[in-house]
């Protein structure tokens, strides 16, 4: 009988650590919604922003808040069983990898599972393309996501900013501010991100690719 009972306190620890490994919740699948842009009040509705904004819809939509932490402002949810989490850098365009990198290893995110939204030069004023991976196209933020993540192997979904108007210096264009009629067609633009973010995160970029990059 002492034997049996000492076999049995012996045992305990282990039958308890099992019991809770069996009541602990599933491990979420995380996803990283990025939108690049530049911090303060200058830099608003500036084409270089777009990222911001878009990223700021899809939180209104989800009735979703941002709170400062470190590198950025970060938005955390519960969609159909995944962890989103919404990250806007505050470490300017230039640096976006290192806010990016930061929170990729702090919340243990898959390169597979990260979607970087970002304005285009290359693209005519509000087309979107959706890739799973490419080069930056000459863009300074995707240039130094890439060098940070020592891998271009990650999602983008590009907005066009270029238009008709000829550039005689990009850095004034893109930090530039909409032009009215560029800002009336904004907002229909913008329902989309929120349609393609939402597929992203729930049917993954391939489906989302198929459905949206040919629209």
């Amino acid at each position: 009988m002492v034997r049996l009972k000492l076999f049995e306190f012996l045992l305990s620890p282990i039958y308890k650590s099992l019991k809770n490994l069996f009541k602990s919740e599933p491990v979420l699948k995380k996803i990283l919604i990025v939108g690049l842009g530049n911090p303060g009040i200058e830099y608003e509705n500036t084409r270089h922003n777009i990222g911001f904004k878009i990223i700021d819809n899809f939180a209104l939509k989800k009735e979703l808040k941002f709170d400062s932490f470190r590198y950025g402002m970060i938005s955390k949810s519960k969609i159909k069983g995944k962890m989103i989490i919404l990250l806007k850098p505050n470490t300017f365009m230039n640096l976006s990898g290192k806010a990016i990198n930061y929170w990729i290893k702090k919340e243990k995110v898959l390169i597979e599972n990260i979607l970087i939204v970002t304005d285009d030069l290359n693209l005519p004023f509000g087309k979107l393309r959706l890739r799973s991976k490419g080069n930056d196209g000459g863009h300074n933020g995707l240039k130094d996501i890439q060098n940070k993540l020592n891998s271009t192997n990650y999602s983008r979904l590009r907005f066009g900013i270029k238009n008709k108007v000829k550039i005689e210096n990009k850095v004034d264009y893109v930090i530039g501010k909409w032009t009215k009629n560029e800002s009336e067609l904004l907002e229909k633009i913008i329902i989309k991100t929120e349609k393609i973010i939402s597929s992203f995160i729930l049917s993954g970029v391939n489906i989302t690719m198929n459905e949206f990059n040919n629209n």
